[in-house]
């Protein structure tokens, strides 16, 4: 868990950005992100040269070159650990001249390092602000993922509190329950095709790491877990960088973080690869026709974006393959041809396995839209026989602008142990308790619980709404009311008190 010292010394950091005028917050984990990469390169190369030091071998991966660059200045200062030591004046020439236009390079050779950093540019020219943040980075433990991580995800929440590009980051809590439900394995094939920082995939390798800590000694299993499992796709550089650094932060070696437009771009290549696809889309509204892939045209004709993206989750699954995603309201029961299309193809030629619904205060402050998650497994065949409900209500935070605690930190996200009071205040617990219980227990609840199973043929029979309000019962007390013969009786009681009382008020005036 990140300090408070940490805390206090990033805060610092962030307000020189803000005084020495990078004012976006995106813009401000931009350039924090880039001097996380310049100092990734330098310590890879001092594994690869501690290596053939210990091996008496040629060097295998050579990231800075021997010698001096065409300008005569010596490569080796182009190196964190030789730079950091430099004045601040001489600091900002060497990274600003040398090391950014080294960096792009990287970039257009196509090396893995460096394919995110093909249009670096350095954004501020303040060298006192560089030297801070160059001492600040360089006075972290980077030898630890945990504080690495807690780092990079302390500074991805401050994008979210100043309300600025906070739609790329889906609340945390959110996220680590929907691993929770969907279990990842060492053998899953993770894919976010709208990953924006990267949270589903971080926290899927979190829990992984949690649960299945045997994977890492085995070479295969480690193998696979570095650079095969993780997939995630965003149209925006900037998001780019910030997820593959953030995967990098949490111990992630080599993940696949690239360049594609979705819901534009052909799936030939990738259709049916993966076995889990974790993701919350943005849903913009309608794309033209002429701009959306055709594949996904062909699964369901529309240009809603929330739709085309259920498409595509379809298109990108293997037979097997599960998913879960947050959809809009909308896609639950709207009435178009469209909506019911994709319904009916969740539930009858795949399986729906539930329906979560999540209070319209979760995204906030930047939006107050309600949503679901739809948790289901791509068939081809069939294999609904439930669906399972969940109302959550409460998720451990107000569900205002402010969104402030209501629990303390340890009783936060799914996995708290929680009081019936403290439940009140945080579902998120009980929905993975009871996700467990979908075939068994959950199937007797009434319809009045907060959880709650639905058979296929109900929800066929209502045109595949998949709205929790169509199903839910409410449970009204009963209320015993007077007769109005007794109500009339006590009005004129009341009335002749009244005209008594005044008549006694004369009396005393007169």
């Amino acid at each position: 868990m990140i300090t408070g010292d940490l805390k206090s010394k990033v805060d610092q950091l962030w307000n020189a950005f803000w005084s020495g005028g990078v004012s976006n917050p995106l813009s401000v984990i931009e350039q924090i992100t880039y001097l996380l990469f310049i100092k990734r390169l330098d310590d890879l190369q001092k594994v690869e040269e501690t290596k053939a030091q210990m091996l008496g071998i040629p060097i295998e991966r050579r990231i800075f070159p021997e010698g001096n660059d065409e300008q005569g200045r010596p490569y080796k200062d182009l190196r964190w650990s030789e730079f950091k030591n430099f004045e601040p004046r001489d600091m900002m020439d060497v990274v600003a001249d040398r090391v950014f236009p080294f960096l792009r390079e990287l970039g257009a050779a196509g090396s893995s390092y460096g394919v995110h950093m093909k249009d670096a540019r350095l954004g501020f020219s303040n060298a006192a602000l560089l030297d801070k943040a160059v001492q600040m980075i360089a006075g972290i433990d980077m030898d630890r993922r945990d504080t690495k991580g807690d780092l990079y995800e302390y500074m991805l929440g401050k994008i979210a509190s100043a309300g600025t590009n906070g739609q790329f980051r889906t609340p945390r809590h959110i996220i680590e329950m929907m691993v929770e439900l969907t279990k990842p394995t060492p053998a899953d094939v993770i894919c976010d095709p709208a990953a924006g920082t990267c949270g589903f995939l971080v926290a899927a390798g979190e829990y992984l790491r949690d649960h299945n800590p045997e994977l890492f000694r085995n070479e295969k299993t480690r193998e696979h877990f570095h650079t095969k499992m993780f997939h995630g796709f965003d149209f925006d550089p900037t998001m780019l960088r910030i997820g593959a650094m953030n995967l990098t932060l949490h111990g992630i070696d080599d993940p696949d973080v690239s360049y594609r437009d979705s819901l534009a771009q052909e799936h030939d290549g990738d259709a049916g690869t993966y076995s889990l696809i974790l993701a919350n889309p943005p849903f913009a509204g309608s794309l033209d026709y002429e701009v959306t892939a055709r594949d996904l045209q062909a699964i369901v004709k529309t240009k809603k974006t929330e739709l085309l993206f259920l498409a595509l989750f379809l298109r990108l699954l293997k037979t097997g393959g599960r998913a879960a995603v947050i959809v809009p309201d909308g896609v639950l029961f709207g009435s178009s041809k469209a909506h019911q299309s994709i319904r009916r193809m969740l539930v009858e030629d795949h399986k729906l396995d539930a329906v979560v619904k999540l209070p319209s205060g979760v995204f906030r402050p930047y939006a107050g839209v309600s949503t679901a998650i739809l948790l289901f497994t791509k068939t081809g065949v069939g294999g609904t026989d439930h669906v399972w409900f969940y109302d959550v209500q409460a998720d451990g935070l107000s569900l205002d602008d402010k969104r402030s605690p209501l629990l303390p930190e340890e009783k936060q996200g799914a996995k708290a142990v929680l009081t019936a009071d403290e439940h009140a205040k945080n579902n998120l617990p009980d929905v993975v308790a009871r996700w467990l219980e979908k075939d068994g227990t959950e199937r007797e609840r009434p319809r009045t619980a907060q959880s709650f199973c639905v058979p296929k043929a109900e929800i066929a029979a209502a045109g595949y709404d998949l709205s929790l309000n169509r199903y839910k019962q409410v449970e009204h007390e009963e209320q015993v009311h007077e007769t109005p013969q007794a109500i009339i009786a006590e009005l004129k009681t009341l009335e002749a008190e009244i005209s008594e009382g005044l008549a006694k008020l004369e009396a005393m005036l007169g």
